[in-house]
């Protein structure tokens, strides 16, 4: 389990360093707060740490959820599939949002297969098949 804590707050962390990085676009771009528009390279970045809010809402209950029924290493290498892809969606939308793709499958895709996990193994468990 200790490694499924570990890419927990490595994506928390994550989250709190695209924030400072929409901070820097911010202050470089000259943008007053509480303009969010006006400048391409703090909206792109902005658009990162926003989205990667997004994620975190569904990614870390499914995390913690799948871990319960699950292998913590298989788990936890679902979730470093996650955190290389926010870095991936990241470094492509802020360089060129139409080739965020890949990144953003690379997020999204291991959330959905921990939230199926999840579900699976509570199901599993609630008719008596597993556990």
């Amino acid at each position: 389990m200790q490694l499924v804590h570990l890419v927990a707050i490595l994506a928390v962390l994550q989250y709190i360093f695209f924030g400072k990085l929409t901070g820097e676009a911010r202050a470089k771009s000259g943008l007053k707060a509480p303009a969010m528009t006006g400048d391409e390279g703090f909206e792109r970045m902005h658009r990162v740490h926003m989205n990667t809010l997004e994620t975190l809402v569904a990614f870390l209950p499914s995390l913690f959820l799948a871990a319960a029924y699950w292998s913590s290493l298989l788990v936890a290498a679902l979730g470093a599939v996650y955190l290389v892809g926010r870095f991936v969606y990241w470094r492509a939308y802020v360089a060129n949002p139409s080739r965020r793709f890949v990144g953003f499958m690379l997020s999204v895709g291991p959330t959905i297969l921990l939230a199926v996990m999840a579900l699976v193994g509570n199901l599993l468990t609630l008719v008596g098949l597993w556990g």
